[in-house]
């Protein structure tokens, strides 16, 4: 069968790249063509954006780019009806695909399937329109999404796992460096591991990543690491290098298994660092920071802005967003996951818990079974 996916960002590329894979296991003639990136690549069929000419992120970048990005979304609708795929698989990335969605449910019998269901219950709520209207399937990866899709709108989901856990339990069975051998590698001084994941924008690492280093100097006996971010120059990074950090590109895992804490723009990183048991404090910058605290306390939906306290749905790491996010306080927070305390001790317990909610590894499995399963039996095979 044809699957046609896209995805706008590196954490979809990965899911997507697990999901195609676990597809070919169960169909092993399935064709593949998508928006992705360079790990969908690897796995094989035919790119046909990469998703770097798709991510723009703000009010004003997205209004500097509207022409390109209304020229990509006409061109994928267009793509999509020519290819005519069995089924179109959406990854996050709602701005864009829910409107792919509209159109295709509109004016082809294409069924649509989102894997990694859009955060609505964070923000703009009434999405849940477009999607009971434009969506067959919903792939959920959060288990606190059955209530809210099942229970408060009545639409039916697939919670199949989360597969970050997936992504993690395949790079640890795959038997990984030793931190000596990592640490040499990459000429990283032989130092406690600070992991510094200050998001995959130019705007986001501006706004996040000196306040991070900065914090890392007042501990002298620690190592600041850069995971870079796909897709962003290493010239672009210089000036913090400057600054005594060391830099690892493509290696995101590899850094989280080798360090003794972390600090973590808000997104999917935060659950990886959680499920690679790294203490983490929760840094996110943005301009108009008491504006943007003052919208958070009256237009978002929940309580958490980091996927590990929404799963464990509890403050297990501190959020230090918009005008928490201070020096002062990222270098309080820091300190106190550092040393071996009670501070350390709890998250780690936490993380442990939370874990126990997500479940076990195989969500793309379990997926790719489940779309599998769904297209023959509409095909009536």
């Amino acid at each position: 069968m044809k699957y046609y996916l896209i995805v706008g960002e590196a954490s979809g590329d990965l899911h997507a790249s697990n999901l195609m894979k676990a597809i070919k296991d169960v169909d092993s003639s399935a064709e593949f063509r998508f928006f992705g990136g360079d790990l969908m690549s690897a796995v094989g069929g035919e790119r046909v954006k990469h998703y770097r000419e798709l991510a723009y992120m703000g009010f004003i970048p997205v209004l500097m780019h509207l022409r390109t990005i209304f020229s990509n979304m006409s061109m994928c609708k267009k793509d999509i009806v020519q290819w005519s795929p069995d089924v179109l698989i959406l990854v996050d990335y709602p701005g864009f695909n829910l409107s792919i969605a509209e159109y295709v449910h509109k004016n082809t019998d294409i069924p649509v399937y989102y894997y990694i269901s859009p955060k609505i219950w964070a923000w703009k709520e009434h999405r849940i329109k477009n999607i009971k209207r434009d969506v067959d399937e919903l792939f959920s990866i959060l288990p606190f999404e059955i209530d809210f899709f099942e229970k408060k709108h009545d639409y039916k989901i697939n919670y199949i796992g989360n597969p970050c856990v997936d992504a993690v339990d395949a790079f640890l069975r795959n038997s990984p460096e030793t931190r000596e051998e990592f640490v040499k590698r990459n000429d990283i001084p032989d130092k406690p591991i600070v992991a510094l994941l200050a998001g995959s924008r130019k705007q986001e690492i501006t706004a996040n990543l000196p306040l991070m280093l900065e914090a890392v100097k007042s501990y002298p006996g620690y190592q600041p690491v850069i995971a870079g971010a796909p897709g962003i120059d290493k010239d672009f990074y210089k000036p913090y290098l400057e600054e005594g950090a060391c830099i690892v590109f493509g290696e995101t895992y590899n850094i989280l298994n080798n360090a003794h804490a972390a600090l973590v723009t808000s997104g999917t990183a935060t659950l990886e660092a959680g499920i690679f048991r790294v203490p983490q404090v929760v840094c996110y910058a943005t301009p108009l920071a008491r504006l943007y605290s003052w919208l958070k306390k009256h237009f978002l939906k929940v309580k958490f802005v980091s996927l590990v306290n929404l799963v464990a749905d509890k403050e297990v790491v501190r959020e230090l967003v918009a005008a928490d996010m201070t020096l002062e306080n990222v270098k309080a927070e820091l300190g106190k996951i550092l040393a071996d305390g009670d501070g350390r001790k709890a998250m780690l317990n936490e993380y442990d818990r939370m874990l126990e909610i997500l479940g076990e590894a195989g969500a793309s499995q379990r997926a790719a079974r489940k779309i599998v399963a769904l297209l023959k039996e509409r095909k009536g095979v």
